[in-house]
């Protein structure tokens, strides 16, 4: 039994900050000089990490957020929004030397290019982490591995001292933009109690092609593994219990931004509160849904009320 007595927090969120600038309209580039008018832009939070905190906070969880941020605009943007929803910024640092990570996004019909500027994304540190606030925390949640460059390779580490310190640890690695899915992967894994991959992320770090093979072989790694599988729900494993698949309802979907991020959060909100696989799996896809109502990555994330409440009109199971 792990001592809760001094966690007056339930999660730490380590990974990335960036904000996201969203132009929509005639957003197609023309140099020379050529000014166009587009119909709307808007400066939104990004980042998968800082998504997932939102998450969290919104369904009642107490968060403390760790990264790296610009003395900028961007990054009082950030963390003034993350205050503004419930979470604790007290472990981000602030690095004059180099600027907040900013995504722009041209959005065209359904389709959208991005700019992404990594500004301070890359230079989060094992030296930057502050332990002394991860302790009074029960859980431990990373996103983005394979962004964090200067913290990876003290990753395996960091989830280390965290579970000697009494927490349980969570990971979604996000896309590999390399596309080389460094295997170190694999040796964090060996501290993660909750890994939250997406298929195209679970078949690229099992090694396999086929899902299910890859749920099977991750859960020998981990004891809880949730998949998402996008519009067709969730599937997850833990310890061993048979593979369990939960479907998602038909909702009309502004946009898909963070609805995994929304997920994750309330995968772990069921984690902590100690639910089955089966709860849980269908709380998560709940949050994940509901998150596609509206535009951006935390403006429709539910609460943990809305999300029960989605499950009883929308959510069926099946194995």
């Amino acid at each position: 039994m792990k001592d809760t007595n001094q966690k007056t927090f339930d999660v730490a969120v380590v990974g990335e900050v960036n904000a996201d600038l969203i132009i929509k309209g005639n957003v197609v580039p023309v140099f020379g000089q050529v000014e166009q008018i587009v119909d709307i832009a808007y400066l939104v939070m990004g980042s998968s990490a800082v998504i997932f905190a939102c998450g969290c906070a919104q369904l009642g969880l107490r968060t403390k957020f760790v990264g790296k941020v610009g003395d900028d605009l961007f990054g009082r943007f950030m963390i003034d929004s993350m205050q503004d929803r419930g979470v604790d910024t007290s472990g981000t640092v602030i690095d004059a030397e180099i600027g907040t990570g900013l995504s722009v996004i041209l959005a065209s019909g359904g389709d959208r290019a991005i700019l992404t500027y990594p500004g301070c994304i890359p230079e989060l540190s094992f030296e930057d982490i502050d332990f002394s606030i991860i302790r009074k925390c029960r859980h431990l949640h990373l996103s983005s591995y394979f962004l964090l460059d200067k913290l990876r390779p003290n990753i395996s580490k960091l989830f280390e001292k965290a579970k000697g310190l009494g927490l349980s640890v969570s990971l979604d690695t996000n896309y590999d933009p390399a596309e080389k899915w460094d295997n170190s992967v694999n040796k964090a894994l060996r501290f993660v109690d909750v890994f939250l991959p997406n298929e195209t992320e679970a078949k690229a770090i099992a090694g396999e092609d086929n899902i299910h093979k890859a749920i099977n072989s991750l859960s020998q790694k981990v004891d809880t593994v949730a998949v998402k599988l996008g519009a067709q729900g969730a599937a997850g494993k833990a310890g061993n219990q048979p593979e369990f698949f939960q479907n998602t309802a038909v909702v009309q979907v502004e946009d898909t931004v963070g609805a995994g991020d929304s997920f994750d959060a309330g995968f772990v909100y069921g984690y902590l509160h100690e639910w089955p696989l089966v709860q849980t799996l269908k709380f998560a896809v709940a949050c994940g849904s509901i998150s596609t109502l509206k535009p951006g990555g935390t403006a429709g994330q539910a609460t943990a009320e809305e999300a029960q409440k989605f499950i009883e009109k929308h959510l069926t199971e099946r194995n």
